[in-house]
C-alpha cells in the first residue's frame, strides 16, 4: 500500500543521486581520511590519513559484508552524501591518492569539508520538498546554488573558505522551513490539549520512554535520542536534523512526514517493517521484519 505525503512535493530536477555515496567512484577516503577510537562502534583504534587494515588495493572495504558483526557499526551508520566521489572524481579529477601521493594530504583534508557541504545540499534539496516552505524556496534555491557551486572550488579555494559562515547561512534558512512545517504539522494535528510535551534544540531524551507518544511538529533538532523508546510515536512534522538516534527503537514509529532525517541515523536506529518513512528513505538490513 503506497503512503501519502501530503506536505511534500516531487524532488526538483537537481534529484539526490548525486548526493548518495557511489564507492564505485570514490578512492575509499572514508576509509582513510577520517580517524576512529576503539569503541562500541570501532573495533580498533585509527588515525586520520592512515588506511583502515580493511580497506583492499581496489579502494573496496573487505569486510563490507560483516561490519556489524565484526565490530565497525560506526562504518554502516557513516553517510559522505556522495561528496567521496566528488572529491575524487571532480575535485581531483580521477587521480587517487595512491598513484599521487603527493596530493594525498591534501585531498584527506578536502573530504571532510566537501562531506559537510553535501550534506547541506541533502537538507536544501529536501527544503525544496516541503510545501509549507514555499514562501522561501526562492531562497533556498539560491543557497543550493551557491553550496553547489562551492563543492566545484579548486582544492585550495575549499581548504580557503569559510565554511563555518556559509554553514550558518544555510542553517538559518534550514530553520525557517522547520518553523514553517513544524506549524502547519501543530495547525492539522487533532490531539487533546495538554497531551503533548515541548522539547528545544539538543534536549537531553537518552534512555526515554516515548512509547506512543505525540511527538508531532516537535523540534528534535540535535536531540539525545539514544536508546529511547519511540516504538509507534508520531513524529510527523517533527525536525530530526541532528538528531542522535544510536539504539533508538523506531518499531511502528510514524516517521513518513518527519524532516531533515538521513538515511544514516535509521541505520543507527531499531525498526521494522511497520516504521513509515519518508519517501527518500529505505529500511536498513540490520531491521527487524515482522510476517503479516
Amino acid at each position: 500500500m503506497s503512503e501519502k505525503h501530503e506536505n511534500r512535493e516531487p524532488l526538483p530536477d537537481r534529484s539526490r543521486l548525486g548526493l548518495q555515496a557511489d564507492c564505485e567512484n570514490c578512492f575509499g577516503l572514508c576509509c582513510v581520511a577520517l580517524p576512529f577510537a576503539a569503541s562500541i562502534d570501532f573495533a580498533i583504534d585509527k588515525a586520520a590519513g592512515v588506511p583502515c587494515k580493511n580497506l583492499e588495493s581496489d579502494f573496496r572495504c573487505g569486510v563490507h559484508n560483516s561490519l556489524r558483526k565484526l565490530g565497525f557499526r560506526g562504518c554502516t551508520v557513516y553517510d559522505c552524501f556522495g561528496a567521496g566521489q566528488k572529491t575524487s572524481q571532480v575535485t581531483f579529477g580521477g587521480r587517487d591518492w595512491r598513484q599521487s601521493p603527493e596530493s594525498a594530504k591534501q585531498m584527506f583534508e578536502v573530504f571532510p569539508i566537501m562531506q559537510q557541504l553535501h550534506e547541506l545540499l541533502w537538507y536544501l534539496t529536501e527544503a525544496l520538498t516541503l510545501q509549507p516552505a514555499r514562501p522561501i524556496h526562492g531562497e533556498l534555491r539560491l543557497a543550493l546554488e551557491k553550496t553547489e557551486g562551492i563543492t566545484r572550488l579548486d582544492p585550495d579555494s575549499l581548504m580557503e573558505m569559510d565554511l563555518s559562515a556559509h554553514r550558518a547561512d544555510v542553517n538559518s534558512l534550514l530553520l525557517r522551513t522547520s518553523e514553517f512545517v513544524r506549524a502547519e504539522a501543530l495547525r492539522r494535528q487533532e490531539s487533546r490539549p495538554g497531551r503533548r510535551k515541548s522539547y528545544g534544540r539538543g534536549a537531553d531524551l537518552i534512555g526515554a520512554n516515548l512509547r506512543g507518544a505525540d511527538l508531532r511538529g516537535a523540534n528534535l533538532r540535535g536531540a539525545y535520542l539514544i536508546a529511547a523508546d519511540l516504538r509507534g510515536a508520531d513524529l510527523r512534522g517533527a525536525d530530526l536534523i541532528g538528531a542522535d538516534f544510536r539504539d533508538a527503537d523506531i518499531s511502528g514509529a510514524d516517521l513518513s512526514e518527519s524532516i531533515f532525517l538521513t538515511q544514516a541515523r535509521l541505520h543507527a536506529a531499531k525498526g521494522d517493517n511497520g516504521t513509515k518513512l519518508p519517501p527518500s528513505l529505505t529500511r536498513p538490513p540490520h531491521w527487524t521484519f515482522c510476517e503479516a
